[in-house]
């Protein structure tokens, strides 16, 4: 079965950077788009970005220019780089999928930003 599993969240203080990490397990992965998504407590799930399998990025407005998508195929690897974190960055960072009308979500990995 489809299986994520992402790694790479901690503390960390304002102004600062996070990689985060998803493997993928149970897909053909290159042939499918990913998605990095994050739920704050008390908020609605959220997409931050996204990357197709031909490798084009989308990124909500808010983080454009802070956060770069990428993928490594070989790895099946999808990794979400967080530069200049500000305390609302802070949430539980999930990856997902979408694979015939189905959603596929890692365990999510929590990141908290605070000095």
């Amino acid at each position: 079965q489809v299986q994520f599993v992402e790694s790479g969240g901690g503390l960390v203080q304002p102004g600062g950077s996070l990689r985060l990490s998803c493997v993928a397990s149970g897909l053909t992965f290159r042939l499918y788009a990913m998605g990095w998504y994050r739920q704050a407590p008390g908020r609605q799930r959220e997409l931050v970005a996204a990357i197709t399998s031909g490798g084009r990025t989308n990124y909500v407005d808010s983080e454009k220019g802070r956060f770069t998508i990428s993928r490594d195929n070989a790895k099946n690897t999808v990794t979400l780089q967080m530069n200049s974190l500000a305390p609302e960055d802070t949430a539980v960072y999930y990856c997902n999928t979408h694979i015939a009308r189905n959603n596929y979500w890692g365990q999510g990995t929590q990141v908290t930003v605070s000095s």
